[in-house]
Order: structure tokens, then C-alpha cells, then sequence
């Protein structure tokens, strides 16, 4: 649930995995959820990264992230690396929640509110934190196909050995990326693994 303005108060405790942090400053940093208006992500992010070099969140507000990821695609013949924001309207806070880093944050533009129970913002765990920290990294070295596949498609071979070969899909591995698709050599049909972003359909 997202905080209105009206619900959630600077002075309000954090909570979250069974501890609770006071209004004032001395606590421990934790990750928060931030909502902002669609497409506003980037710029908050840039907002706030501002006001932490400028030193007006103090030592209260750490990190800033907008967790992205790489697609490949192939347009035109040519496989293409893009990125985009796999939690669209969303980014990740790392603070200390007091009055002035709830305020801080909370009147940045763009920004919606705290993602919480009722009228108090919750802090991830560590197990979640950890979790998307690995799936941003994990993306970022392995791009995601744009898009997906389903068996008994027909392709067309883009990339590779088999390039202008045409085939049906025979299985799909959505986890690896990859496809076994059915390729007609020399009139028999000829099993070959390909990469999600090596076809396109006709």
C-alpha cells in the first residue's frame, strides 16, 4: 500500500522484519520502496542523488536506485541492447527514517509516497535487498530478451551458422534465454539451441 499525504507522518515509526526505528537520528539505515508518477523514476532518483551531494539529507539518506535491466532484441537483422526499469514506477531508498530524512524524500517531485502498512512506511529485509540487488546485477551481464516465444512458432534464423534458416520452435527455455527450434537441413528436420534474441519471428 502506498502512503497519502494525509496518512503518514514524518513522526510516524518506521517498521519493518520486527524493529522499529524512533523519529530522531542515530538509528540504523534501511531500505524503503518509493512510489512516483509514471515515467518519473529516473528524475527523482537524479533529485535526490542531488540533494544528498548537496548535504541537505545529512548522513540520514545513503543510496538512490532505480533497479534497471538489458534487453536485446533484433530489429532489422541486428540484435540490439536496450535497458529498462524492471519495477516500473518504483525505486529503492536507502535511509535513516527520521522527520527530516521522511520530509526530505517525501517532498521530492515525483514522488507519490511510501510503500507501508497503513500509515507507516516498511523497511525490506536484508533477504530482499540481497535479492534485488542480484537480479540488477544479473541483468545487467545477461540481457533479457524483449520478447517471448512459444512452442510451435515459426522463425526465422537471424544470427549465427544457421542465419536465413527457417524453423519451428520445439522448446523454450524462458529461464536460460534459449530455444530448440526445428530446422529443415538437407530435408530432414534438424534440432538446433539458439539464443532468444538469434530469431525473429516471420
Amino acid at each position: 500500500m502506498v502512503e497519502t499525504p494525509d496518512q503518514a507522518s514524518p513522526s510516524e515509526q518506521a517498521v519493518g522484519n520486527g524493529t522499529s526505528q524512533s523519529g530522531k537520528a542515530g538509528g540504523t539505515k534501511r531500505w524503503y520502496i518509493i512510489h512516483t508518477q509514471t515515467g518519473q523514476e529516473l528524475k527523482v532518483k537524479s533529485s535526490l542523488d542531488g540533494k544528498i551531494q548537496q548535504g541537505l539529507a545529512g548522513t540520514q539518506v545513503g543510496q538512490v536506485l532505480v533497479p534497471m535491466e538489458r534487453v536485446a532484441e533484433v530489429r532489422g537483422g541486428k540484435k540490439r541492447i536496450s535497458e529498462r526499469k524492471f519495477f516500473p514506477g518504483y525505486l529503492l531508498v536507502e535511509m535513516e527514517m527520521t522527520d527530516e530524512s521522511w520530509h526530505l524524500v517525501r517532498t521530492t517531485p515525483g514522488v507519490t509516497g511510501f510503500i507501508g502498512a497503513g500509515r507507516r512506511p516498511v523497511c525490506l529485509s536484508e533477504e530482499e535487498v540481497s535479492e534485488i540487488l542480484r537480479q540488477t546485477e544479473e541483468r545487467k551481464e545477461k540481457p533479457s530478451p524483449r520478447v517471448t516465444f512459444q512452442r510451435g512458432e515459426g522463425v526465422r534464423v537471424t544470427e549465427g551458422p544457421f542465419t536465413n534458416f527457417s524453423g519451428v520452435i520445439d522448446e523454450v527455455n524462458t529461464a536460460r534465454g534459449k530455444l530448440k527450434v526445428l530446422v529443415s537441413i538437407f530435408g530432414r528436420q534438424t534440432p538446433v539451441e539458439l539464443e532468444f534474441w538469434q530469431v525473429e519471428r516471420f
